[in-house]
């Protein structure tokens, strides 16, 4: 067999090869995981939780009730501290929770939290926290 017909029969082979790959390969893809439902513990865990121990908890969680607030657990946010429950199913935008993170409590004592100096929440976890609770505030028993 001549030099270019053992060329020819090699590419000839390997164009055979790359086609029966190309039909026979499919795509995978690799659906990024679905973000969890506003109305799941999944979401409460992954989404709110964080933002409540970052921002919340080392007045309000755990063993600490400042203000007579634990929003450690749901008892506890509905509850609420000394200015009554923080929640507002019907009105999530009305809930007291919501007005003191966005930095607009009452004129006559506005409390906003956190309460640090020039320290508020970002507009993208006030919204975060806002679907939770419009969602129903779930949390983990």
């Amino acid at each position: 067999m001549p030099h270019s017909h053992k060329s020819a029969a090699a590419l000839l082979l390997a164009a055979s090869a790359l086609t029966g790959t190309a039909i026979l390969w499919r795509p995978h893809s690799v659906s990024a995981q679905a973000a969890p439902a506003p109305n799941t513990v999944e979401y409460y865990n992954q989404r709110v939780l964080p933002i409540f121990q970052a921002n919340c908890y080392s007045c309000h969680g755990g063993m600490n009730h400042r203000g007579g607030l634990n929003i450690s657990t749901k008892a506890g946010l509905l509850k609420g501290g000394h200015d009554g429950s923080v929640l507002d199913a019907t009105h999530p935008e009305q809930s007291l929770l919501i007005k003191l993170i966005r930095h607009e409590g009452p004129p006559d004592d506005p409390m906003p939290m956190p309460p640090r100096p020039r320290t508020k929440i970002s507009d993208a976890d006030i919204a975060t926290i806002t679907e939770w609770i419009k969602a129903g505030a779930v949390m983990p028993q």
